[in-house]
This record gives C-alpha cells, structure tokens and sequence, in this order.
C-alpha cells in the first residue's frame, strides 16, 4: 500500500470515528446547556397578594412558569386558610408541587407536619432563629433543630434551616454555620442556604455548599447588586446584580441541591408581581 493511499485511508477513519462521536459530543453539549426544568418561588415575595387571594395569586405564579412553591405562614396557617384537600386540588390543577414552608417549627409543630404531609410537602423549615450570644447557645440551638428534626420525621416530613448574615458572622472565633452544620444529625436536619445572605456576608455561597455536600438540598436564589452600605438593602431582580447564578445553580447540583427558590424582598422600580414574572422568565432562559 502506498503512502498516499495509507493517508487517505487514516483521514477516513478519522472521520468516521468523527462521524460515529458527533451525536454524543452533541448530546455532552446539550447537557452541558441544560436549562433548570423546574424552579419555585417563596410566597413571602408576593405577600400582599397572597393576603387578598391566596387561590388566584398562585394560580398567576404558575402561569408565570413557577413549578414549585415554598410557602410561609401569613397569620392563616401554612396552608392560608385552606383545607389540605382543597389546597391539594388547587396544585393539581395548576400543575404545582407545594414542597416546602417556612414555620414557627417550635409551636404545634404535629398539627403542621400532618397538614404540610397531606399536601406533598417535603420540609417545614424554620426561617429564622436570630443571632445567638455564645457557640454554647448555638449548639443548644442545634439540639433543637435535632428534636424538630425528629418529630417531623415520625410525619415523613424532614426539618430544614434557613439562614441569614448572622450565622456568617464570626462569633467566639469561630462560625455559626458551621456549628449548626456540625452538630446537627443528617438524617434528621437539611439546610436551605439563602445564597443572597451567604453572599452579602462575604462567603461565595457555592464554595460553601461544597464543604458540605448533601446538606444543602433547597436554597434561595436571589440576587445582590454592588456593594452598599446597607447588606439589607441589595437585592435585585435576578440577572441584575452581582452573582452569577448559571455557574452557581450548574455546580451546587453537584453537592446534592434539588430545590431553586426565587425570592425577592426588595423591588426597585417594579412591583412584586412584575417581578415574580421577570424572575422566572430569568430562570427559564438560564442555561446551567
């Protein structure tokens, strides 16, 4: 066989192979393009509204693209008032899973847990505990968690924290998140991380879920504009500030997170409803 001949036969099979590799290239691609199927949002963003008409409000949030919501008590219950029949009739038809709510986990936490399993709830997660005095209180916290963690399970409903800036602030050197994390039981605590709080405190949330990985299984997708002076006082329309959420949501799913929440507690030229719409269409588009 001459050279040129042996060439042309090596150039061939390259592109063969080539040929034979593309579809799977394409589909690594593809993956690597994934948009988020499913994302929710925290009730408390559209609070207002949900005071006037619960039923409606959410009926317009899943036209808006929403999947999921994460509820809160409004002063009518973790279900607004409705019975767990008719708040599970109302998600089927809207074609919403109700995953998860914020609660008073420390006040007839049974009498929840029963409503929050009849509707498909998958967490009760306590929204804020406030800033502790001494790493001691903090553990005492944490056997607290450990405890609603353990009456939730009995219920097939898990327990969940949701944190602010206070536990990313140093305290008796070292880190109230840390300890919580430490010393709570995985089988009976999950953690929701409030990207926005992490961030705003200094921490890059992602790295943070990392050291952790399989804690993390809910977080609040909110975004930060540039610094000010008040940490309170940033939050943006997604896709508008500071944190790159395409590479955060992407690799975060990596260490175990399941559930994307919007949220948004500041509105800067538009309304809560406006934005609950721009939001999700924000993370519609988001390639991860």
């Amino acid at each position: 066989m001459n050279n040129q001949r042996r060439k042309f036969l090596q150039v061939g099979s390259m592109l063969g192979l080539g040929a034979a590799l593309f579809p799977y290239e394409l589909a690594a691609r593809s993956l690597d393009r994934a948009k988020l199927s499913k994302f929710g949002l925290q009730l408390y963003s559209v609070k207002e509204e949900m005071a006037k008409d619960a039923a409606g409000t959410m009926r317009k949030l899943a036209g808006f693209g929403y999947k999921q919501f994460e509820g809160f008590d409004g002063g009518k219950g973790i279900l607004w008032g409705m019975q767990p029949a008719e708040c599970k009739s109302l998600l089927s038809d809207i074609g919403v899973d109700f995953i998860s709510s914020h609660a008073n986990v420390f006040k007839d936490l049974d009498a929840q847990a029963e409503q929050a399993a009849a509707v498909g709830m998958k967490y009760l997660i306590c929204p804020y505990i406030g800033a502790q005095k001494s790493v001691d209180e903090w553990k005492k916290v944490a056997d607290r968690f450990n405890a609603a963690g353990e009456t939730l399970k009995s219920h097939g409903v898990k327990f969940a924290y949701h944190n602010h800036d206070y536990t990313f602030k140093m305290l008796e050197g070292q880190l109230p998140q840390d300890i919580l994390m430490e010393n709570t039981d995985a089988d009976l605590v999950d953690f929701e991380l409030d990207m926005y709080w992490a961030f705003v405190a200094g921490y890059d949330p992602l790295e943070y879920v990392a050291r952790f990985p399989g804690r993390f299984k809910l977080c609040h997708v909110k975004d930060a504009e540039a610094a000010g002076a008040n940490a309170h006082d940033r939050g943006v329309l997604l896709g508008s500030g500071e944190m790159a959420y395409a590479d955060i949501i992407k690799k975060s799913k990596k260490y175990g997170m399941k559930y994307f929440v919007v949220e948004q507690e500041r509105f800067v030229g538009t309304n809560p409803m406006e934005a609950a719409e721009k939001n999700a269409a924000y993370l519609a588009k988001l390639k991860v």
